[in-house]
């Protein structure tokens, strides 16, 4: 699934979200027969394979007594039941982090890669690459460093998490409109600071650079 930020990105700004605040329809994998060993996950009933979990997702930890409750870091899938997981890291360059050991631990796999990849393809499209616009000559494939579009992507896809939780005109929901707007409007700025370079002759020289505040966004 292609996007421009992952679940881990999202942890860093909210947690919550894959707390309280989950999408229920969005749960790739749950249980409460986990075990923690280190930087090891396990849980016999899992099939994190089949479930098509990966690296960067998110996984929410809890145990019976309460020692372990929050939100920890996916740094790979080891088997179908086993997983490399950690406290979040300044940076993925770094070692894993070992959480402390539990048993009977309940675990819940939330992703948000379906609107990733929605921004994915916003994103694509802006910057008139494929696949946002497939008649594009350039492709996504042919940008220098994606990760100049990281902070942008990840801005897009909480606010439109958090449009998606507004409901029923109420205190909360009114508090979720408000978050929608404020990561729009950061989005907005990071998107002016962007700029995107192509290189199709794959010699690692830039052949094209487009700049987010100069890109017009083509409404049908």
């Amino acid at each position: 699934m292609n996007t421009f930020s992952n679940d881990v990105d999202i942890l860093r700004y909210e947690p919550s979200l894959f707390d309280d605040l989950y999408f229920a329809n969005q749960i790739l994998a749950s249980g409460s027969d986990g075990v923690i060993a280190g930087t090891t996950f396990t849980a016999a009933g899992a099939d994190f394979n089949a479930a098509q979990i990966t690296a960067g997702m998110v996984i929410y930890l809890k145990s019976a007594d309460g020692a372990i409750d929050g939100v920890y870091e996916i740094v790979s899938v080891g088997s179908a039941t086993s997983l490399v997981i950690s406290v979040l890291r300044a940076d993925n360059a770094s070692a894993p982090i070992a959480l402390i050991d539990g048993s009977a631990i309940t675990y819940r796999v939330c992703s948000y890669q379906p609107q990733s990849s929605e921004v994915f393809l916003h994103l694509a499209a802006y910057f008139d690459l494929r696949p946002g616009n497939p008649d594009s000559k350039y492709s996504v494939d042919d940008v220098l460093d994606v990760s100049v579009l990281r902070q942008a992507a990840v801005y897009k896809t909480l606010s439109i998490i958090y449009a998606t939780l507004c409901g029923s005109d109420n205190d909360e929901t009114k508090s979720f409109w408000e978050k929608s707007q404020y990561y729009t409007g950061l989005y907005e700025k990071a998107l002016q600071r962007c700029k995107v370079s192509v290189d199709l002759g794959d010699d690692g020289q830039s052949d094209s650079v487009s700049s987010g505040a100069s890109v017009k966004l083509t409404r049908g």
